[in-house]
């Protein structure tokens, strides 16, 4: 029998956003229970309202390798053979989909669905979130992708809903034999990545799903649908609930999804709300 290690990693740090962590609890609250799988959660600080310190460029650098080496320990002590991760920024994703590249080697894939390619370096982007598929391939933030056991080969990696990047994205890309398919490629099926799991003989599937593929006006609960507006010039997703789970279970029908992280979940009104009831002078 497969074991199941579900991990819930109220991770911050990585797009330097404490509201991740609320997303984080309340997609573990939200997501379906299997009975005989193995829970655990990674121990994050929780915001204290001090600012991230810049380190080499990069916003709780140091924080964030303890924190990645921590969960690497973790999934280690369980040994699973398929992991779910409830995040968080993206970052989360990096030590689950190792431990897999690790574990299955040339058999296993990632589809990436997102709206960005998260393939940026120290020298691109403050953010640590932003570089984790780049440290999974061996490229990104050198310091993360030393944690990286084996190195995902990028044809072993594909693209779902990404569009508009910028044009130091495109340059990194440009290097990368990786494969891509827009919303619009998407919109009515799946197959760009059925053919891709079929020509690289891909067994076992990681997912990465970012929420912020999704269209925003559609769906709320994203960075670039902060009811209080956001600042932030980034590509917005253009992907509906109904295509990414159509797209989910057609890849499941052709190979064994071992890894799932679902990430970047900001429930505006729920933190909102939260914020709140903390305020009133009515609990003690």
């Amino acid at each position: 029998m497969s074991k199941t290690l579900r991990l819930l990693m109220p991770q911050w740090q990585g797009g330097n956003n404490p509201p991740y962590a609320f997303g984080a609890r309340l997609l573990h609250w939200l997501a379906p229970e299997k009975g005989d799988a193995l829970e655990e959660e990674v121990p994050v600080r929780p915001f204290d309202g001090k600012p991230l310190e810049a380190e080499n460029g990069v916003n709780g650098r140091s924080e964030l390798l303890e924190q990645t080496k921590r969960t690497m320990e973790i999934i280690r002590r369980h040994e699973p053979d398929r992991i779910i991760v409830f995040g968080g920024d993206c970052l989360v994703s990096q030590a689950p989909f190792a431990y897999l590249a690790e574990k299955y080697g040339e058999k296993l894939g990632i589809l990436w669905l997102d709206a960005h390619p998260d393939i940026s370096t120290p020298a691109m982007h403050c953010n640590e979130h932003a570089m984790v598929l780049g440290n999974l391939m061996g490229g990104g933030d050198p310091a993360f992708a030393a944690l990286v056991p084996v190195h995902v080969m990028p044809e072993k990696v594909m693209y779902g809903g990404i569009h508009d990047e910028t044009p130091e994205e495109e340059k990194v890309l440009a290097e990368l034999p990786v494969r891509k398919a827009s919303p619009q490629e998407l919109k009515n099926d799946s197959s760009p990545i059925l053919r891709w799991i079929e020509e690289e003989s891909i067994e076992k599937l990681a997912i990465h799903l970012d929420l912020d593929v999704l269209d925003p006006a559609l769906f709320r609960s994203l960075l670039l649908a902060n009811p209080e507006g956001c600042s932030i010039d980034a590509a917005r997703g253009e992907m509906t609930f109904g295509q990414i789970a159509g797209i989910i279970k057609d890849a499941a029908s052709a190979a064994s999804v071992a890894g799932f992280a679902v990430a970047e979940h900001l429930p505006w009104d729920a933190i909102n709300l939260k914020s709140f009831l903390e305020e009133l002078p009515v609990w003690e």
